[in-house]
């Protein structure tokens, strides 16, 4: 972000922003307005609980749990009973923080997804805990028999007791782009449970909504609604920012374990005291009135025109005939892409510095891995460009690896 603003006519596809021409702010507009006339008064601006608001938490079990059985409509006692297990937080980070602070101390070791999303690994490594890669295959799945290897040098070498939990995100991955199928899913499951490893999971579903077919978020359940998970203490995040709109910073958690719910409650109120009550209660009010809904539609229409863009753009400027591979993700923000084997895209290296000279920003890859970082990946954001521009940082991407290209044949 310090580049961009000190780079006059830059074109960012790093940070994961999202689109300002896309905030929903008639949708905010009305929901305060009938807030503003309910006749309880001001109690939206009030301190609200430690856990969330009632109706708000209500409102996502219900919500979850119809994703989770493909839209059927939950019962009530279910959706009860979900609701007691969710907790609303300030963005679905402060979940994942609270999950890492109350399982983890220094040295600890927490599985992650391979590429995985790096704020979460600099959340770990501000914590002091080691993130180890599940060791996937030549696509990029999961690699079963590799990972039994691992999860069994670790308890020869006395490392198992030092394994918390694992994490993953399930649907178009920041920063893969790459959604994690039911059957993979349950592998990892099984292959965990056959090693003995039954520890916390965590699952960040961020993303889950805004897949460019609505359809997308029914597709597998996530792992509260999935039976391969049974018997493992399961935290489920999510978020209504990325969705909806960013700066009201919401998000929450579904944890099914009692203890591991009230420890991460507990060092909650720590932290705030509460998360903001009139963001819950705008968001409350936004699903309610199908404002929450509508957004979406837009979100996934206007995502996926730039998704288009930007794919089009690296297409046309011939990156692939320079030895690049990436897939077109069918949802989210982000474009992964693999560089020539002999090619460094660090922020030190000569690509990054051919990318400025181009006036066009990117995040390296070598920051998404828990260990063993390739060298020559990087994450592209749509999110925030429109259409014309990520045509302009796609040539620009383009040229700048064709500068450097000679060198690394």
């Amino acid at each position: 972000m310090q580049t961009a603003l000190e780079t006059p006519g830059l074109l960012s596809l790093a940070a994961g922003f999202t689109d300002n021409a896309t905030l929903p702010v008639p949708a905010v507009g009305e929901a305060f307005a009938a807030l503003a006339a309910e006749a309880n008064g001001a109690e939206f601006l009030q301190y609200g609980t430690n856990a969330g608001r009632p109706g708000l938490r209500a409102a996502l079990a219900a919500r979850v749990l119809a994703q989770d059985a493909h839209g059927a409509v939950p019962e009530p006692a279910a959706v009860a009973a979900r609701a007691a297990q969710t907790f609303v937080t300030n963005g679905s980070q402060q979940a994942l923080y609270l999950a890492v602070q109350t399982l983890c101390e220094p040295g600890d070791i927490v599985l992650v997804d391979r590429p995985s999303y790096f704020v979460f690994l600099e959340l770990l490594g501000g914590l002091g805990v080691e993130a180890r890669s599940l060791p996937v295959d030549a696509e990029g799945r999961l690699d079963a028999a590799a990972l039994a290897t691992s999860l069994r040098r670790m308890r020869d070498s006395g490392e198992r007791s030092r394994l918390k939990a694992v994490y993953f995100v399930s649907w178009f991955s920041n920063p893969s782009g790459r959604t994690l199928d039911a059957v993979e899913k349950r592998t990892l499951a099984e292959a965990l449970r056959a090693e003995d490893c039954v520890v916390p999971v965590m699952e960040d579903a961020a993303y889950r909504e805004l897949g460019f077919d609505p359809a997308a978020a029914f597709v597998q359940p996530g792992v509260l609604g999935d039976p391969a998970w049974d018997g493992f203490p399961r935290l489920y995040t999510s978020t209504l920012t990325k969705p909806f709109a960013t700066g009201l910073k919401v998000g929450y958690g579904m944890c099914d374990s009692d203890s591991w719910r009230a420890a991460m409650l507990h060092v909650k109120g720590h932290h705030d005291f509460g998360t903001g009550n009139f963001a819950q209660a705008l968001l409350e009010r936004a699903l309610a009135s199908g404002a929450y809904e509508a957004q979406l539609a837009v979100l996934r229409r206007t995502y996926r025109e730039k998704r288009d863009a930007l794919d089009a753009a690296l297409r046309t400027g011939g990156l692939a005939d320079l030895g690049w591979r990436w897939r077109t993700p069918e949802g989210g923000l982000y474009l992964w892409l693999e560089g020539p084997a002999a090619l460094d895209t660090g922020g030190e290296s000569e690509f990054c510095r051919s990318c400025l000279d181009e006036r066009v920003l990117y995040v390296p890859g070598a920051l998404c891995h828990g260990d063993h970082p390739p060298r020559n990946t990087v994450r592209l954001s749509y999110g925030v460009l429109a259409p014309a521009a990520l045509a302009e940082a796609g040539a620009r991407f383009c040229r700048a690896a064709r500068r450097v290209a000679p060198g690394i044949a």
